[in-house]
């Protein structure tokens, strides 16, 4: 049985939030709630697949929320360039998961039918679910279609031996979360099916959200998914940061050893 290797990579974070912004339903809706921001990378031998791609500095600068490091970069650590990559997990089509495809040119796409329905339908003629994504990253999405480089999935699907992807929704139509084969089990990457770990553990939903009961529900779904509940990992906590070891730089955290703390379920 062939386990994977996986990479949680930070490229950026934002502290000027607050729980409001984390979170529907919230007492304390004012007080600080920092975000950070992460792609992911598996491993095993020679095969290395990318979940996601993070935002490059034109994004940045055009939603004034810089980076700490340009993403293809940021994979320099694990001895790989941008060309090395030759596929991707897009989770969603968010600016922030998708925004540095065009880092990647050699990379076809796996994607949800869903997601490309709804990024390219009339849910956009709504600014609140425009808002989150970029119509250029939308439009490079598209060119790799036509260069017959995109494989869609329509719910769950076999990426790779041992990796799966699962539709999820609630956050955006198609967002899928990844399940990796791994030394500790079952090892579940959430992206945005649970953007923090108090997100899925009290079951508070993220504002930003097309499908509520969708959202619902996969949090559910991450729990069946994953071997142990350690074994999910939220999109964008900071959290994961202590949980998890440090890996090939400070940038890096190893995931496939599970957590050296248990992960706290009680928020």
């Amino acid at each position: 049985m062939s386990l994977w290797e996986v990479h949680a990579i930070k490229y950026a974070d934002r502290n000027a939030r607050v729980r409001g912004d984390s979170f529907i339903f919230d007492d304390n809706h004012d007080a600080p709630h920092p975000m950070d921001y992460f792609m992911w990378l598996l491993r095993r031998g020679s095969e290395v697949i990318l979940v996601d791609t993070g935002y490059d500095d034109a994004e940045a600068a055009l939603r004034q929320r810089p980076i700490r490091m340009n993403p293809a970069a940021a994979l320099a650590p694990l001895g790989l360039t941008p060309d090395d990559i030759t596929q991707v997990i897009v989770t969603h089509l968010h600016y922030d998961h998708a925004g540095g495809l065009h880092l990647f040119p050699n990379a076809a796409l796996h994607l949800q039918t869903a997601e490309m329905a709804y990024a390219t339908g009339p849910c956009m003629c709504h600014d609140t679910l425009r808002a989150p994504f970029t119509a250029d990253h939308v439009c490079t999405a598209i060119k790799r279609l036509y260069a017959g480089k995109v494989i869609f999935h329509d719910g769950e699907a076999q990426v790779a031996d041992g990796v799966t992807v699962h539709c999820i929704g609630g956050h955006s139509r198609g967002l899928q979360a990844v399940r990796v084969r791994t030394q500790a089990g079952w090892l579940v990457l959430a992206s945005d099916a649970a953007h923090f770990y108090e997100n899925l553990w009290a079951r508070k939903p993220f504002p930003i959200v097309v499908d509520l009961q969708n959202m619902l529900d996969g949090f559910d779904t991450l729990q069946h998914l994953a071997s142990a509940p350690g074994l999910i990992v939220p999109g964008h906590d900071p959290l994961v940061r202590q949980y998890f070891p440090k890996g090939a730089a400070d940038h890096i955290f190893r995931l496939d050893h599970g957590p050296t703390t248990p992960v706290q379920t009680k928020v």
